[in-house]
């Protein structure tokens, strides 16, 4: 048992270096700290799970590496050559490509993880999407991205395929209809499912007290 933690915290510490360097000069809410609140996110829906933790904390830790918002890289090479610096088994780097593959929000083709272990981490990286945390990420990535963050006569593009949702360009509001929103009910596990309540209706007040002030 204590061989299985000291590697788990091993090798927790040595990726959570390794995307700290990968992520330093990112300023879209994809950053390190995004991935740790997603470790933090999975750790403990994991705890309410029958799950293979490490499986999980690896793919939490690196589900971003090779997100086509912020690289430009070929089949998961990031992830891939993050877990052999570590010395992770070619069982272990199969699994964890496979989670990051499926867990993207991509519009009506988002697709749902086969694995318990790839749907607490779409949940984890869904929850940070949400809530205050998730507004404010939003607005960073408009900001970086040079989008509006409102145009009252700009409406959101609803039921976008993965072509679509990743060539539009709209506002930062019409984002929380395009995806913010539709989360709560996407979520796979009862823990996400009663965090992702409250995370909403935070959501929710927040754009009515925006069109107020607007």
């Amino acid at each position: 048992m204590n061989h299985l933690k000291n590697q788990y915290e091993q090798t927790r510490y040595m990726l959570g270096q390794k995307i700290k360097e990968l992520f330093a000069k990112d300023c879209s809410g994809h950053d390190y700290w995004h991935s740790l609140r997603v470790l933090n996110n999975a750790e403990k829906i994991a705890k309410t799970e029958n799950c293979d933790e490490y499986i999980v904390m690896v793919a939490a830790l690196l589900h971003d590496t090779d997100d086509v918002k912020i690289f430009k890289t070929t089949d998961y090479e990031h992830a891939r050559r993050l877990m052999s610096d570590c010395c992770l088994t070619k069982d272990t780097i199969d699994r964890v490509i496979t989670i990051i593959r499926e867990i993207s929000f991509i519009g009506t083709e988002t697709v749902c993880p086969a694995s318990i272990e790839g749907k607490i981490v779409q949940d984890a990286d869904r929850l940070d999407a949400m809530g205050a945390i998730g507004i404010a990420r939003a607005f960073a990535y408009g900001g970086n991205h040079n989008r509006a963050i409102y145009i009252p006569d700009c409406k959101p593009h609803l039921n976008m395929n993965e072509a679509e949702y990743r060539t539009h360009e709209g506002t930062t509001i019409n984002h929380f209809y395009e995806k913010l929103l539709l989360l709560k009910d996407m979520m796979n596990t009862d823990y996400a499912k009663a965090m992702a309540k409250k995370r909403d209706k935070f959501m929710r007040d927040f754009l009515k007290e925006f069109y107020d002030e607007w």
